[in-house]
């Protein structure tokens, strides 16, 4: 009873000798529990959950974070109380932040063992018992019904027309034919007919199942076991925010110890130099960029969510916004998991059938035109008979319409509606059924009606065709010769080829007889036409799919359902492929010819979890940022694996949703593009908030070094340079965050992975504005300074202060757009950003005039004309770069 064991190549009589088990009797109870110490209760297992406090504590682990814990402590250190319980404070808030949204995601096997079925029936001591789910274990006889769900998996040992959705597991969209009889070894997943999986859903008939697989070794705890140990990784923001923050944590050393060094040289006392090199240390490093990011985030959740997309983690929205390819699903992703019939073919004309998934809305059309259904004989023939023939029933509920049974007689129930057709069988009396299976590959029902006994069969077109002698063509019913017989044929290769699945509806006029058969009823057929059914696409993954290609994203899909159907639907939504790849041919390609072929026009068919996996590892390779989308649990490996994991809200299993980083509200792969613009704005702004804070340090920095060099008094203290740094400049760079998208946004590529946050571009506005805040701060201390040598020093340190963060102020409608003049995105499209000023202009105002702050930040009142100095200062590192942006646009 090995774990490798093949069970669906063994016969049921070794499947019973192995687990030691009667079909009629079950396990005894005493063995069953021998086998529960044996094989463990069948149910999940986790590397159980993070606790909470730790999710907590590795939020400050940044390095940006803990240059901050550095600065407090050394503040501590020299006295400065106030400074280290400023900086602590903000620490403590970006903490909170994202403990709240990274706790909410520790969730994932929870979820997943939430959503399998809790209870059983099984055969144990020779009689019927409803067990709890977990107590299960091999050689179990497992009792299977139309709505249960598979609790572990079986070796199927009785099969009454069983039929089963394994989409969630699969990929595969129409429902599994099983039977009883053994299969070849390499017989893919969606192939193992005699085999029941854990988590699928029995949809029609019922059945006997021996358990073979329980808890972790099942199919579905394999998938489990795969999703653990994918890892996500630090993503691209993540990373250069590091990369950025360890430089900074270097210069801002380096520059401190050098300056500090230059002013001992240069005669200055040493504590002073000491409290020098502080202060030019905590203004090189940007304090509130940790919190900023954080907040900007954080506001980005909201955004999505109006875009019908819900963020897990802070940095889901920007990573999604850097990505290059996309990888997503077919079934319940790119198509509606509704199957629906979209065209029928009669010997008279060929109809092709509006609406899509189970909403019974559409009409019928030929040639384009809409017809009146109730002038044509032959198809209110066929549409009966298709809804006689049948067991499911559709419904309206809260999410909108649902199907009942098995979705492809779903989809003939929605036909037949579509055209008033009723389903009361009230008038009617079923005499007999014949059931359909893999073997017969037809279904027929006779029912006793006014006109006396009829056969309504539906089935496989050829199986339909070969017990056919007639059709009916314009109310007639006519010999079918030759040339109708080979037109049929044409008709349903024709749609097989266009990935349609087909089914022949026929009818027969019966004698009265007291005994009937398959044989004598399903002969002699009138052939009325071929339904040809597909899941249909959702309507917007079309001018999705356009909007991703002229944003240069590639995608990829990836299925578990068959190779024609997933091309079908591939050129019916505009994705360009010129081959599909299934597993099978899959496991004979190494991962450098796999490379390759990635950078074909290509798609993945037959799919398992492990090819999903090994594809988005190869991409992550190639350094490309990888997006996954998916709904099932076959998904959630990948889903996890991949740089951003996108799951179905509506349709998406718990599993997948656990799993992904972003949940879509409304199942539309178009409401993926708009996240990808929502992700882009957040980073481009992040961006333009890193590139305004270092100029605005760098200014600091420059007044600061070259006012050490001149030997004149401190110009900024440590104090000062905190509140610019953390309560001015993080206040207009969060309201930066919420800036408008560019209009261009979506027209230019995914930005390189390797680019780093500061380019060429940035470094240079960073030192041109720099050096003017801080040449020109340095101008406002001096020519005060100059003024009154003996007792202006603290009026000087005042209008420098004020100075500086006037100037800044100035300097942030410079980074509302790096590319557009203020004419082309309008002043006042951000209210955030001026109302950011205004208010940091009003705080600066209350510090130099509010007699408690006067003490804290050390500053005097100033007058009017010093107010108007400042303003004259200010207003040229605006105007300037605006000139520059517009003769550039121009």
């Amino acid at each position: 009873m090995g774990n490798n064991t093949l069970w669906q190549t063994q016969s049921i009589k070794k499947v019973r000798r192995a687990f030691k088990s009667n079909i009629k009797t079950g396990l005894h109870e005493e063995e069953a529990k021998k086998r529960i110490e044996e094989y463990g209760f069948n149910e999940l297992k986790s590397k159980g959950r993070t606790p909470w406090y730790k999710v907590f504590l590795r939020q400050f682990t940044d390095v940006l974070i803990l240059i901050l814990f550095a600065a407090a402590g050394i503040s501590l250190a020299i006295g400065e109380t106030g400074d280290a319980i400023t900086i602590l404070v903000i620490i403590f808030l970006n903490g909170i932040l994202g403990f709240v949204q990274e706790f909410k995601a520790e969730n994932a096997i929870e979820a997943l063992r939430g959503m399998l079925h809790p209870t059983c029936k099984v055969i144990r001591d020779s009689k019927e018992k409803i067990i709890d789910a977990k107590e299960l274990v091999p050689g179990d006889i497992v009792l299977l019904e139309i709505g249960d769900r598979i609790p572990a998996d079986l070796r199927l040992i009785q099969n009454f027309n069983l039929k089963v959705d394994e989409s969630i597991l699969t990929g595969e969209s129409a429902s599994v034919h099983k039977g009883i009889e053994p299969v070849e070894e390499e017989a893919p997943l969606a192939e193992q007919s005699d085999m029941g999986w854990m988590g699928t859903t029995i949809v029609n008939g019922r059945g006997t199942g021996m358990v073979v697989q329980t808890g972790m070794q099942t199919q579905f705890g394999k998938i489990a076991s795969i999703t653990e140990s994918a890892g996500g990784g630090a993503t691209p923001l993540q990373k250069k925010l590091a990369v950025l923050g360890k430089k900074l944590g270097i210069y801002s050393v380096a520059i401190s110890v050098l300056v500090a060094m230059i002013g001992w040289l240069l005669g200055k006392d040493l504590f002073e130099m000491f409290l020098t090199g502080i202060a030019l240390a905590v203004a090189v490093v940007p304090e509130g960029l940790p919190a900023v990011v954080t907040i900007t985030l954080a506001l980005g959740i909201k955004a999505m969510a109006k875009q019908k997309a819900l963020l897990r983690h802070l940095q889901a929205a920007e990573t999604l916004g850097a990505a290059t390819t996309i990888c997503t699903d077919k079934t319940g992703t790119l198509t509606q998991n509704q199957m629906t019939v979209k065209k029928i073919w009669l010997p008279s004309e060929e109809i092709e059938v509006t609406g899509s998934g189970y909403d019974p809305a559409g009409h019928f059309e030929v040639d384009g035109k809409k017809i009146d259904y109730k002038s044509h004989a032959d198809l209110l023939m066929l549409l009966k008979s298709a809804l006689v023939c049948n067991h499911a029933k559709i419904q309206k509920d809260d999410s909108g319409w649902v199907a009942i049974g098995e979705p492809t007689e779903a989809s003939l129930v929605v036909a037949a509606y579509k055209a008033w057709l009723d389903s009361d069988k009230s008038s009617t009396v079923t005499v007999s059924e014949f059931a359909f299976n893999s073997i017969r590959k037809r279904m027929s029902i006779i029912l006793h009606e006014k006109e006396g006994l009829t056969a309504y069969v539906k089935g496989a077109p050829e199986v339909i065709l070969e017990r056919s002698t007639h059709i009916l063509k314009e109310g007639n019913i006519l010999p079918l010769d030759k040339t109708n017989r080979n037109k049929i044929e044409s008709a349903y290769e024709t749609m097989a080829k266009n990935g349609l699945r087909t089914l022949a509806i026929a009818f027969r006029k019966l004698p009265k007889e007291t005994q009937y058969s398959e044989e004598s009823v399903e002969n002699d057929l009138v052939l009325l036409g071929i339904a040809g059914i597909i899941d249909p696409p959702h309507e917007e993954v079309p001018e999705g799919i356009k909007m991703a290609k002229t944003a240069g994203i590639n995608i990829i899909m990836i299925t578990g359902d068959n190779p024609d159907t997933a091309t079908s639907i591939a050129h019916s939504v505009g994705l360009e492929t010129d081959r599909a790849i299934t597993s099978a041919e899959l496991a004979h390609i190494d991962d450098e010819a796999l490379a390759a072929v990635l950078s074909e026009k290509v798609l993945f068919a037959r799919a398992r979890p492990e090819d999903k996996l090994r594809i988005v590892k190869i991409l992550k390779g190639r350094d490309e940022v990888v997006a996954m989308t998916g709904d099932g649990v076959n998904d959630a490996p990948a889903l996890k694996e991949a740089d951003i994991g996108i799951a179905m809200g509506k349709k998406g299993t718990d599993v997948a949703k656990s799993a992904s980083d972003i949940v879509l509200t409304d199942d539309n792969f178009a409401s993926i593009i708009n996240a990808v613009k929502e992700g882009r704005r957040e980073y481009d702004n992040i961006q333009k908030f890193v590139l305004y804070l270092l100029a605005s340090n760098s200014g600091e920095v420059i007044a600061i070094f070259i006012n050490i060099l001149l030997g004149g008094p401190l110009i900024l203290i440590p104090v000062q340079i905190l509140w610019m740094n953390l309560v001015t400049d993080g206040m207009t760079a969060v309201a930066l965050g919420v800036e408008p998208a560019d209009k261009g946004i979506m027209k230019r590529p995914p930005r390189d992975v390797h680019e780093p946050i500061l380019d060429r571009h940035g470094i240079i506005m960073i030192i041109l504005l720099g050096s003017y805040i801080g040449l020109a701060t340095l101008g406002l201390f001096h020519y005060y300074l100059a003024k009154d040598p003996q007792n202006g020093i603290l009026l000087a340190q005042t209008v420098a202060f004020t100075g500086i963060i006037i100037l800044e102020k100035m300097n942030v409608l410079n980074f509302r757009s790096l590319r557009e003049p203020m004419t082309t995105i309008g002043f006042f499209t951000n209210k955030w950003i001026l109302l950011a000023i205004t208010f940091t202009i009003g705080l600066q105002v209350c510090a130099v005039y509010v007699p408690f702050l006067q003490d804290v930040l050390h500053t005097t009142a100033m007058g009017w004309e010093d107010w108007g100095i400042i303003v004259l200062v200010a207003l040229p590192i605006f105007i300037i770069t605006e000139i520059y942006k517009w003769i550039r646009w121009k």
